[in-house]
């Protein structure tokens, strides 16, 4: 273990292995295991999700503070509710298209922050019922399923985010496009968020000028 003092005159203690190889990050020291991770998201393509996800929506929404998840009253569908700087919109999440649009929500209301449980009320279909909202102000959404699927989002080259969809429970072994794939990169917007519906059948990305959305029509029942 040895002290070093970094650019700005701060101490910096670095810790070494027994072998003499640094493996501590207290002072930004990367681990060869670190390193490893590191290289292998930046070497991933991004790539189209497998079966049996397909993508029904990649559509630009300026200025996107933050999306949640509804379900239709009558059809128990998922719905996504977007909320930006120019209002709210509500999409199906089966095919992407706009149900319903409020381009002058009430501004008590328009943005989460107002509320504890960072809500807004929907529109539509389920006007009235609050719908929590991920993004900018805070959150969060769903990142597994019940049926084995996991969500992570990774920063090897932060401020860029890459969203990695796995079927191998957020291991990430093996090469991409086996049981891992990076499936989105946002890279010139802010990120939002990004995960699952409660059902697990839809998979939603957020980013301050896109929103994307991935579908699958079924999902086995719970044992």
């Amino acid at each position: 273990m040895g002290t070093s003092v970094s650019a700005r005159g701060v101490p910096v203690r670095r810790i070494r292995s027994p072998r003499g190889a640094a493996y501590g990050t207290l002072g930004g020291v990367i681990t060869d295991h670190t390193r490893k991770i590191r290289e292998r998201y930046l070497s991933a393509p991004v790539m189209a999700a497998p079966e049996p996800w397909r993508k029904v929506l990649d559509r630009p929404v300026g200025g996107l503070l933050g999306i949640g998840f509804a379900v239709h009253p009558d059809t128990g569908q998922d719905l996504v509710m977007a909320v930006s700087s120019a209002g709210h919109g509500l999409f199906d999440a089966a095919t992407g298209a706009l149900v319903a649009r409020d381009g002058d929500p009430d501004p008590d209301t328009d943005t989460p922050d107002a509320e504890p449980d960072l809500a807004c009320p929907g529109l539509g279909p389920v006007a009235g019922v609050p719908v929590r909202i991920a993004g900018l102000f805070g959150g969060g959404l769903h990142h597994t399923t019940a049926d084995g699927w996991a969500l992570d989002v990774v920063s090897p080259d932060w401020p860029a985010h890459r969203v990695i969809l796995s079927a191998d429970g957020g291991g990430h072994r093996g090469e991409p496009g086996g049981t891992w794939w990076h499936v989105h990169h946002a890279s010139w917007s802010e990120f939002r968020t990004a995960g699952f519906s409660p059902s697990g059948r839809t998979l939603a990305v957020a980013t301050s000028s896109d929103l994307v959305l991935w579908a699958r029509a079924s999902v086995p029942a719970l044992s």
